[in-house]
Formats: C-alpha cells, sequence, structure tokens
C-alpha cells in the first residue's frame, strides 16, 4: 500500500505541523510499503511569490523534515515541482475536469474570503492536487476531516478521466485522521503560517522565546 501527503512551504515548521502532520506521518509509514512525503511548492506559489522566500522555506522545510525522525527505507520526501509531471498531468485532468465541481471547492471561497487573490492558480487547485495524487497510484490519502472534499474532488476528477480514456487512474480513497491535534496559536486562534501566530520547531531560541512569551492568557 502506498501514502501520499503534502506539505505547503509557505513557512517554517511550527509545533502545529508536528502535533497534526509530522507524527501522524511518522506512524502512518510505519503500516504502509511506501509513504510520499510532498513539499507542494507549486501550490504554495498561489500565497508566496516571492522566489528569494519560496527557495528558503523550501530549503527550510526539507531540513526541518529531515529532522523529525522520519524512517526513510519507508519515506520519500521530495519537491513537487522538480517533478514536470505533476503540471503535464494537471493540464491533461484539466481538460476532463467540470467547472461545476471547481466551482463547488470549499477552500477557494475560504482563501479569498481571507483577502487571498482569486487567481486561475487558485481556482485550479484541486486538479493540481489530483494530479499529485493518481501520479503516483497511492491508495489511501490522509486528510483532516476540513480537507475531505480535496480528495472527493480528486476522485470524482480521476473517475471522470476513466470514463473518458480507459481503466487507467487509481481511483483514490481519503483516510480520514480520527485523531488530528488542533494547537492553538500564540493569540488563541488555530496555529497557522498565515495567521502568523507560530511557535517554530527549530528557529532561534530568541524567537521561540519571544512567540511562547507574547502568548495571552487569562489575567
Amino acid at each position: 500500500m502506498r501514502s501520499l501527503s503534502g506539505i505547503q512551504p509557505s513557512g517554517q515548521l511550527h509545533l502545529g505541523n508536528y502535533l497534526g502532520y509530522v507524527r501522524p506521518n511518522i506512524e502512518r509509514h510505519k503500516t504502509v510499503d511506501i509513504g510520499f512525503i510532498m513539499i507542494a511548492d507549486l501550490h504554495a506559489l498561489t500565497t508566496v511569490q516571492d522566489p528569494e522566500k519560496l527557495k528558503a522555506n523550501i530549503n527550510d522545510m526539507m531540513l526541518d523534515l529531515l529532522c523529525c525522525g522520519f524512517d526513510f527505507s519507508k519515506t520519500v520526501i521530495f519537491r513537487q515541482s522538480l517533478i514536470p509531471e505533476h503540471a503535464e498531468l494537471m493540464w491533461i485532468l484539466a481538460t476532463v475536469s467540470p467547472m461545476g465541481l471547481l466551482e463547488r471547492a470549499v477552500s477557494y471561497k475560504e482563501k479569498v474570503e481571507r483577502g487571498i487573490g482569486g487567481s486561475v492558480g487558485l481556482f485550479a487547485y484541486p486538479v493540481l492536487q489530483t494530479a499529485d495524487i493518481v501520479l503516483y497510484e497511492v491508495n489511501k490519502v490522509p486528510v483532516g476531516k476540513d480537507q475531505q472534499q480535496h480528495v472527493e474532488i480528486a476522485r470524482d476528477i480521476a473517475i471522470k478521466f476513466n470514463n473518458t480514456y480507459g481503466d487507467i487512474l487509481i481511483v483514490p480513497e481519503g483516510e480520514v485522521q480520527k485523531e488530528v491535534a488542533v494547537v492553538p496559536g500564540t493569540d488563541g486562534q488555530k496555529m497557522s503560517k498565515s495567521y502568523g501566530n507560530t511557535i517554530t520547531l527549530f528557529g532561534p531560541e530568541a524567537d521561540i522565546k519571544k512567540a511562547i512569551m507574547g502568548i495571552k492568557t487569562d489575567s
């Protein structure tokens, strides 16, 4: 069995990433034949468009993941953009992806409401995500409950492709994580790089201390 999950290099790996993403994947990879961890830098282009910042984020993310304790006899960590087939397959899948299906994607609406520019890339995000999944012939895609729709869209696109061209793609199944840690950030909201409320795993000691000391508490 193969498993795939991805993480965007939109900032430094933080405590919420470790408890909600890294640690569950370390445990999951003990039970699969091979687990793929994708640094999703093509996806990150929808929010990070400073080349130097993105390059630094990618390098930091790779180093942080290497330090987290994965069993590399069962885990492959790779950078999405170094595999050109991701973008190539996305275009092929886009030709059979119904507009109505993408228009129903909740994540697009939520990101636009948060101030992220409503670009074509952001709108077509689920198509690239489908390419990410089916390219590696994975059986299971671990997701949180809030991301379950992403896999459902990927299934619909894969089925549409197979109906058009024959039984070629493995139709993926979502594996909803039952116990996913939701870590509050320094401002009380969910810890997220987008909110700037994180405590990084391997940042400078002074920065980590400043973040912790800035946490709002009940007097």
